[in-house]
């Protein structure tokens, strides 16, 4: 702001003295000359016209006077030779045409030196703004500001330069100053350019930069350290719970041997004659009574899975059978939960079955599948009650999985829900490779046949209980009719 006061005083300086100029070039041909005045120079008239605003010029403090004002300006001296007009003398004369077209041509070069004083007054003022703006956007963008040159520290009072501006050499010391401040800045804008790229691009490395570059090193260590914790305690938790579920198992395992033990000692030895002679007993609804069969079922294509059931709950029939895979929970599910109706899943696809199971008697249940088209049918004591394709059509039966009595897997061969568990007595569990024929259903469901399985057949080595699951002897016409 201080460099703009001083331009604008030495703009509007240079200004008047190009008014005055004017003025003293007309005044002898517009007025009758002194007799006592002889013809001079019209800058000392005009110097003697205007000695308060040669001595009111901006000056800076401890600096010497601005020189005159007026020195700058080069006025056409007028002749003072015209003739006077007063007492006995003759009319006055008006100059000729030469002095004329002198004036004219001064007045029009004074004015066309003040038009050109503004203009370039008008554009140092824009220079300056537009300077003074960059310089604040560069240092602006870096934490640690240049040093100010020494020219500008000092009060910015460097060596005039001729010729500045298109003005003569003995310029006032304002205009000496606002010009070397201007090229100050020109400088110092230039170097923090030339900085910036070298800064951005990590050759010359401040210390704000290094200390985020530590700082991020900092936060990926600690990210890997934590990954790498998080990773540890899930392989801990993973062999927690397996050992946790081995110990069950080990435990439920040991309990049904002492279990059974106790009842051939209080009983004898159960004897099944034959050996499929005999049933599960689920009494309560919980999540740890169960039947596992210790074969598994190899790539089926296509299956027949029958068996005979009595179910003892309130509400829904739960699940009698499911068979899971490492990869498919529910690769192959038999389940009524809650108030929905009887569904078969294959690969968790579900087709709904029209069978009423729920009336505490013993059934002989059968469903049939195969991946061509999605085939299934489902039968009740004999009599098929409902069919239909687009079940998981074209998928196979994935092998090595566990086959679950009682329960249904949310995982591999465990995470039990009780609201899903059977309550009440299975038997005869057998599974084909193939769709049953109607005929031979209906053989197995009125005792007529004695089909065995030749994937799973009902064997009392090949079933284990646990959590309290019971076996006991079972015929099964026999207790057909006794329902």
């Amino acid at each position: 702001m201080k460099f703009l006061a001083v331009l604008l005083a030495a703009g509007m300086l240079a200004f008047l003295g190009a008014i005055i100029c004017i003025i003293a070039s007309v005044h002898p041909a517009g007025t009758a000359a002194p007799a006592a005045v002889p013809a001079a120079d019209n800058d000392s008239a005009a110097a003697a016209l205007l000695p308060a605003l040669a001595s009111a010029g901006p000056r800076l403090p401890g600096g010497p006077p601005p020189p005159p004002l007026f020195s700058r300006f080069v006025c056409t001296p007028l002749s003072a030779e015209c003739p006077a007009t007063g007492p006995g003398t003759g009319p006055a004369t008006g100059p000729g045409p030469e002095e004329l077209l002198a004036l004219r041509s001064a007045a029009a070069q004074l004015r066309r030196t003040a038009l050109e004083q503004k203009e370039r007054i008008r554009m140092d003022q824009e220079t300056i703004r537009e300077l003074t703006g960059k310089l604040s956007r560069c240092e602006g963008g870096l934490r640690t500001p240049a040093a100010a040159p020494p020219a500008a520290a000092a009060g910015l009072r460097a060596a005039p330069r001729p010729g500045t501006m298109g003005h003569p050499p003995a310029e006032p010391p304002a205009v000496r100053e606002l010009e070397e401040a201007v090229r100050a800045l020109q400088d110092r804008i230039d170097r923090i350019e030339q900085e910036l790229p070298a800064r951005t691009n990590g050759s010359v490395p401040t210390t704000p930069a290094l200390a985020r570059d530590a700082l991020h090193t900092k936060m990926e260590q600690l990210e890997e350290q934590l990954l790498s914790k998080i990773l540890t305690l899930q392989k801990e938790r993973q062999a927690a719970n397996t050992d946790r579920s081995q110990q069950q198992h080990d435990i439920e395992k040991e309990l049904n041997f002492l279990q059974n033990r106790v009842t051939e000692l209080e009983h004898g030895p159960p004897v099944y004659s034959p050996p499929d002679a005999f049933k599960v007993t689920i009494p309560v609804q919980n999540n740890y009574m169960y039947a596992r069969m210790k074969k598994s079922l190899p790539e089926l294509y296509a299956f027949t899975i029958c068996m005979w059931l009595k179910s003892k709950a309130l509400a829904g029939l739960g699940t009698p059978f499911s068979y899971s895979v490492p990869s498919q929970a529910n690769e192959i599910v038999l389940l009524e939960w809650g108030t929905n109706p009887l569904e078969l899943l294959i690969n968790d696809k579900v087709a709904q079955l029209p069978l009423s199971l729920k009336d505490k008697a013993w059934h002989h249940v059968c469903v049939a599948w195969t991946t061509r088209d999605g085939k299934w049918s489902a039968y009740q004591d004999g009599e098929q009650r409902g069919a239909g394709e687009n079940l998981a059509s074209w998928h196979a039966i994935k092998p090595q999985g566990v086959i679950i009595l009682g329960q249904e897997q949310d995982t591999l061969g465990g995470r039990f829900d009780a609201t899903q568990a059977f309550v009440g007595e299975l038997a005869q569990f057998s599974v084909w490779d193939h769709m049953l024929a109607p005929a031979e259903i209906l053989g197995l469901a009125n005792c007529t046949s004695h089909l065995q399985g030749n994937v799973i057949q009902w064997d009392d080595q090949a079933v284990e209980v646990f959590g309290g699951a019971s076996k006991g002897g079972f015929a099964a016409c026999e207790e057909g009719r006794k329902a």
